[in-house]
């Protein structure tokens, strides 16, 4: 081929993908939807200081380099095997094939905006090969089908093994390559899919729900895409089958699986959010589809009820769900740790769509207001500025062991991330009826088509830095209609639409509204501005939302947060970190009256807003007290922004009384000691930073522990340069049994240098105990020594750790 036919060949392929891409695909109408209408990311241009290079840098590097990481991890190849076209056997974990799935749901986002020719190639090659894999019956799924197909295997574990979470995940990528491409390339695979799924998991068949939570939201978009009744249906079985006891498994048996998987009882029975919180989010996500596609009320009133549980009791205030790392889930009401918070990464994402979905079935505010919080704090803290680096679980405090990831084993949240940034713009506007509704404030445009008019809404704005915000109003007629711009509850004195959080004092700063330059009284209806009036093209909306720095106060009954303080300003929660702060926050104060000031630095972390002040230092006496050691400045960031320079203590909820922090150590003979380990896993410092624990169980502050050795003597040392004379030590173990892999040690003992330098026993009457949730103290025959060794001899099948050291 000549270079001029290639240039001419290559021009062709762009201009029939634009084409394509630009061409509205026509979607099935439905007799049923939800009352408000959200516009599609699609056709909302975005032209914005903040969004526009995130948008560009998920197009750019976070898509092709988890396209990338999926290759490198064998993800992709598992398809071409299962294809026949490599040989091999199945790498990494079973439900691996649905990150390949979200990635490319992301990449047919982008697509829509920015209609690359390789991208587009590449998605084609990649779906013709998953066609190749998918058996004769419309079976996919790489676990059973490598090195050969498995057939006996199929459906025996729905609840761990996850093939119908993969395929629902598969189902949202196939909806979203149609709409861009208007090609059905895709959806022959997804829609012959779940055909045998119909087919399989049916009232006269299989009964039982599945284990993960997910294809009930992507048979609802299979269902929107073709307008095939029967996908609308069987999303309606899978909710309707949880918590039956008459679900019948692959043996015969009759049971549930619990709580874990909100199969505890029927879900429109259900009352608190329990268990996984992305299986609950996803869940409370799909009822809400179902129920805007068929008016099931009963679904709506469980949702309603659940979402109420979560802000009263369960949510974080970056947003985040999940309390609970052993279970990836929630906890019990208030229980809310920092240090330990899971709030995983998909579970912010999942809620941000569960939220989006309560504000379109309920036309209010306040889920727009929760779904910004999230938006900008828990989510957005999951990715890195660069677009390749990621967070799982998303905690409020670190001591410094937390940092960034550049990929996971089980990597649900890069490839989560890589299919939501690019839908943000999507959240910005809805209408309904011949109403516009403005949720989101991001600088671009948008023409949105109403029952009898196109409106062209213009944004600009420097949100989340400053809260003004032009909105330029464009009928194609002129005509009366009622635009609804968000008053955000942070606005209105209201951090979160609950008492789980509330500000320390009120600002008397209000918002202010201008329509045409002039002065315009707010009208809030369900937490918008309502503005109605007859609107002609270049009427333009001014809104001022002050953004004061706010004190947040925690409810009391969040036991983690008494005492303490966090910071917000508009939209956006702020931590403290070590990088900022001369390598410790733990260790501060913020006073109530210590004057705060919020300042602009184009220069730190991309252009982030900081805000400083003096804070107290505290530290503790030796006997026991928690004492003022003096002040020193204090830098707060975007909570978003933590963990791009390095590891380092960060918090972001810092005392607000000498007593919540956590003080320096005082100068004990275990502090002062020069302290040596055989082996440390998790933190050697931490058996002398004199926090006394909960209970062994206690992570909350570290430990140091021994974990994965077993049936082995390890030891600690104690040195000082100058000799001591020693009565006795007491020691706290670490034991997570239930949890974890560590446990009380079998035994231990003391010894002591002597004058020539040798480790033997202390002289001692007492016993070596080894109980929980207690200091065992020894007290021996008193010793002048400048060297003490504590040798800890580990079960036969357990590790062991320690709490906290004490020597006297």
């Amino acid at each position: 081929m000549t270079n001029q036919n290639r240039t001419l060949s290559i021009l062709l392929t762009t201009l029939a993908i634009v084409i394509s891409a630009l061409s509205q695909t026509a979607l099935a109408e439905l007799a049923r939807d939800y009352n408000v209408k959200p516009v599609p990311f699609s056709k909302v241009g975005v032209k914005d200081d903040f969004w526009t290079p995130r948008l560009e840098t998920s197009r750019k590097k976070t898509i092709p380099y988890c396209f990338e990481k999926c290759e490198e991890t064998d993800r992709i190849s598992n398809f071409e095997k299962a294809a026949g076209l490599k040989q091999g056997k199945h790498e990494g974990i079973y439900f691996n094939d649905s990150d390949v799935y979200k990635v490319m749901e992301g990449a047919a986002y982008s697509l829509q905006i920015d209609p690359e020719p390789k991208m587009r190639q590449y998605l084609d090659n990649l779906i013709k090969v998953m066609a190749a894999a998918q058996w004769e019956d419309g079976y996919l799924f790489t676990f059973y089908s490598v090195p050969e197909r498995q057939p006996e295997k199929l459906w025996t574990n729905v609840s761990s093994i996850h093939e119908q979470y993969c395929v629902g995940h598969m189902y949202e990528a196939a909806a979203a390559h149609y709409e861009a491409t208007g090609t059905k390339l895709f959806l022959d695979v997804a829609t012959k899919n779940a055909d045998l799924m119909c087919k399989v998991f049916n009232p006269d068949n299989r009964t039982d729900p599945p284990g993960h939570q997910e294809i009930e939201i992507g048979l609802c978009r299979l269902y929107r895409a073709t307008g095939d009744q029967k996908y609308l249906d069987q999303a309606k079985f899978f909710l309707d089958q949880r918590g039956r006891l008459g679900n019948r498994g692959p043996d015969g048996k009759r049971g549930l699986y619990g709580t874990y998987s909100q199969d505890h009882k029927p879900v429109t029975e259900q009352t608190k959010a329990v268990g996984h919180s992305v299986r609950a989010a996803y869940l409370y996500t799909g009822m809400a589809d179902v129920a805007a596609l068929t008016g099931n009320m009963d679904y709506i009133k469980a949702i309603d009820t659940i979402w109420k549980d979560v802000l009263d009791t369960k949510l974080y205030l970056t947003g985040g769900i999940g309390a609970a790392g052993g279970q990836e889930g929630f906890g019990g009401p208030y229980e809310l740790p920092n240090m330990t918070a899971y709030c995983e990464t998909c579970a912010s994402i999942a809620n941000i769509f569960w939220n989006h979905r309560m504000f379109l079935m309920h036309d209010h505010a306040k889920y727009i207001d929760v779904l910004e919080r999230i938006l900008y704090n828990a989510a957005l803290a999951g990715i890195s500025i660069e677009g390749d680096r990621f967070f799982y679980p998303n905690p409020l405090q670190s001591m410094g062991q937390h940092q960034r990831s550049p990929w996971f084993g089980c990597a649900c949240c890069p490839s989560n991330i890589a299919r939501f940034i690019p839908s943000v713009p999507g959240y910005t506007y809805a209408h309904r009826d011949n109403n516009l509704y403005v949720n989101l404030f991001i600088s671009g445009q948008s023409t949105i088509e109403t029952e009898s008019d196109k409106v062209t809404l213009t944004q600009r704005t420097r949100y989340p830095w400053s809260g003004d915000v032009r909105i330029t109003v464009d009928p194609e007629k002129g005509r009366k209609f009622t635009l609804f711009v968000r008053i955000p509850g942070w606005a209105r004195n209201e951090p979160v639409p609950s008492d789980l959080y509330k500000f320390q004092k009120n600002s008397d700063e209000k918002p202010t509204l201008k329509v045409n330059g002039k002065k315009a009284k707010i009208t809030l209806q369900n937490g918008f501005a309502a503005i109605e009036r007859r609107w002609n093209k270049g009427d333009t909306v001014d809104l001022n939302l002050p953004m004061p720095i706010r004190r947040v106060i925690a409810h009391d009954n969040i036991i983690d947060d008494r005492g303490k303080v966090a910071l917000q300003r508009g939209p956006i929660v702020f931590c403290l970190e070590a990088i900022d702060n001369e390598g410790e926050v733990l260790n501060l104060m913020i006073p109530d009256d210590a004057e705060l000031k919020a300042e602009f630095r184009p220069d730190l972390l991309d252009g982030v807003m900081t805000i400083t002040g003096i804070a107290g230092l505290t530290k503790r006496a030796l006997d026991g007290k928690v004492v003022p050691s003096g002040k020193k400045p204090f830098t707060a960031i975007p909570y978003y922004a933590w963990a791009h320079r390095g590891r380092g203590q960060m918090t972001v909820w810092p005392a607000r009384t000498p007593q919540a922090s956590k003080p320096a150590p005082a100068d004990t003979l275990t502090y002062i000691s020069k302290t040596t380990a055989s082996f440390v896993h998790a933190s050697l410092d931490a058996i002398k930073d004199q926090s006394i624990p909960a209970n062994s169980a206690d992570s909350s502050n570290r430990q140091l522990d021994f974990w994965p050795h077993k049936n082995v003597t390890e030891w600690l040392k104690f040195e000082w340069p100058e000799p001591h004379e020693l009565s006795s030590v007491k020691i706290y173990f670490f034991d997570d049994t239930g949890r974890g892999g560590c446990k009380v040690p079998e035994s231990w003992k003391i010894l002591y240098k002597n004058a020539q330098g040798e480790f033997i026993p202390v002289t001692t009457q007492d016993n070596y105990g080894t109980e929980k949730d207690k200091f065992n103290k020894v007290t021996f025959n008193p010793i002048k020594t400048n060297a003490i060794r504590i040798d800890i001899k580990l079960m036969k099948d357990w590790a062991s750790g320690v709490q906290e050291v004490v020597i006297e």
